[in-house]
């Protein structure tokens, strides 16, 4: 006889757990207790929300399921922001939330949330377990569900009283990985097609790839003269210095590459969905009929042909699918080899950070020193703003697993996930960024990185404005300033005040001896970057847009 307690970490031990992530609660104290008793590593955080993108970042990093602890209500509603990113980003991890006695339930009972309504939008599968007897089965299914076809969250719901009982209960079992692999008469057809092809593209995205898998595409592409673009926030799946490589599609894509895919005759999509962003609403690749051939490759059956038609779908994981496309030769010299060149120089030209720009802190220099200066292994992570524009335009990645960053354009997700990363590879560099309004959305798990003594480097960017915001609302309502402005800490001294080290940036120059005293410290630590509101875009000021020009 164990405790619901008991059998939930003891579900968690047998999928192979190592931490979970969690802001502690009255409601699921009984798995806390049984977690005193375990090798599971526990990090405490700061709020649910933070907590959640730290159990997506492991989720992203991984491809195993982050995990995820908070209490009911308030707890379980702050969380929902990981949540979302998770559902739209492919990312497998599970919410394990503290829920009300069973006694209480259907009375608006202190924190009652019912989580399938709430959740049920934005979670791949919610479940609430009602008898304890049932935990080793329904633990071991969330592991099956956040892993396979197209991966996501889980939120398993929790009764209080359900984990103070005792049952009877079979040993857990790990979840069975579940692959899917690409039949012969869709290979033959996307061979087919690549052989007649004048102008092909891949398209790189989603989740479930690997290491391997990456390296594996890379000799192909290189076999076939592919050009390879990456998917919006997916551009640790493709070397950037590889020859074939053409660029990211998101926002703001190069116009040569936007303008060759419109004009492709062949789109190869590998396990992403290309939703609003990277397909620029819908404009490169039109929905639901493109005008390119389009072989969609995704793990997920229900997503092909969900948001286009393709000529050739594919059902197989980006892994499966690599292994079945590296094993095959073109029957002849690729026709196209001049344009990938091509492309891949334009890719080139298009990353070079600029030189300058207004007020005395350029971050385009700052970009071009992190490029000589970082490891190939660094893990770079991010939220949303423009200030990403910098990272996510001039960083050139090189490794798998060294971005963390979300699709779905949440904000506060940069300084959590790093927090996450560093727990996962302490040997690893792990630099933050993040604007100013960005950090203080979930600024206050610098605190979690202290207190487990994680050196990440959070590079805060602090212009006192919403940016992204303040520059759709200077070129819609010019001059009409209403809602952006931001009255923001001392970062650095704030660094200070948690137990870490903070630098302050105000001149190009000091960026980088403020940088290496950062890392140099071995503490967690802020660099805040304060730069002139007008450096809005690495291309426009915030005067030009204003103006119209």
């Amino acid at each position: 006889m164990r405790t619901g307690g008991q059998l939930i970490v003891e579900a968690l031990e047998a999928n192979k757990v190592e931490r979970i992530f969690c802001v502690p609660g009255e409601s699921y104290l009984a798995v806390l207790d049984a977690l005193h008793d375990s090798a599971i590593k526990t990090i405490v955080c700061r709020q649910e929300g933070g907590a959640a993108m730290m159990a997506d970042c492991e989720g992203r990093l991984t491809g195993r399921p982050g995990i995820c602890f908070v209490t009911r209500g308030p707890g379980a509603t702050n969380a929902s922001a990981g949540v979302h990113i998770a559902m739209q980003d492919s990312v497998p991890m599970i919410l394990f939330i503290g829920q009300i006695a069973a006694h209480a339930k259907y009375r608006e009972a202190f924190q009652e949330v019912n989580y399938q309504s709430f959740f049920g939008g934005i979670a791949k599968w919610v479940v609430e377990i009602e008898d304890a007897a049932r935990i080793p089965e329904l633990v071991t299914r969330a592991f099956a569900v956040a892993t396979s076809g197209r991966p996501g969250p889980v939120i398993v719901s929790l009764p209080e009283d359900m984990l103070t009982s005792e049952a009877e209960a079979p040993t857990a079992l790990p979840f069975t990985p579940v692959e899917t692999s690409p039949g012969e008469a869709e290979m033959h057809a996307l061979f087919e097609r690549l052989e007649n092809a004048e102008r092909p593209v891949a398209i790189l995205g989603g989740t479930r790839w690997s290491a391997e898998a990456k390296s594996a595409f890379e000799k192909a592409a290189e076999e076939w003269a592919l050009p390879v673009a990456c998917s919006f926030r997916r551009q640790m799946l493709f070397d950037h210095l590889h020859p074939c490589y053409a660029g990211d599609i998101g926002i703001g894509p190069n116009p040569k590459l936007a303008a060759y895919i419109k004009q492709s005759d062949l789109v190869l999509l590998i396990g992403g969905r290309f939703g609003e962003m990277p397909s620029s609403d819908y404009t490169v690749l039109k929905s639901p009929y493109p005008d390119q051939a389009l072989v969609h490759v995704h793990a997920d059956a229900g997503e092909l042909g969900r948001v286009y038609r393709p000529e050739v779908a594919i059902n197989a994981s980006p892994a499966a699918f690599v292994k079945a496309f590296a094993g095959h030769s073109p029957k002849a010299p690729p026709a196209w080899d001049g344009e990938t060149a091509q492309l891949h120089g334009s890719y080139l030209d298009w990353s070079t950070p600029p030189r300058t720009g207004p007020g005395a802190v350029q971050m385009g220099p700052i970009m071009a020193w992190l490029e000589e200066t970082l490891p190939d292994d660094a893990i770079l992570t991010n939220g949303a703003g423009n200030y990403a524009t910098w990272l996510h335009r001039f960083h050139r990645f090189r490794r798998f697993a060294t971005q963390a960053a979300p699709t779905s354009g949440s904000m506060g997700y940069g300084t959590p996930a790093a927090v996450a990363a560093k727990a996962l590879f302490p040997d690893r560099q792990v630099i933050a960024f993040a604007g100013d309004g960005c950090f203080l959305m979930n600024g206050q798990e610098f605190a979690t990185a202290v207190q487990y003594g994680l050196p990440i480097i959070v590079v805060v960017v602090n212009n006192g404005i919403y940016g992204t915001i303040r520059m759709h609302q200077e070129r819609e309502y010019p001059g009409r300033v209403s809602g952006t402005d931001l009255v923001n800490p001392d970062f650095a001294a704030l660094a200070r005040a948690y137990g870490g080290h903070g630098e302050t940036v105000e001149k190009t120059a000091d960026f980088a001896p403020a940088f290496e005293r950062a890392a140099a410290s071995g503490k967690p630590a802020i660099v805040e970057v304060r730069l002139d509101p007008e450096a809005i875009t690495p291309t426009r000021t915030l005067s030009q847009i204003r103006q119209g020009s």
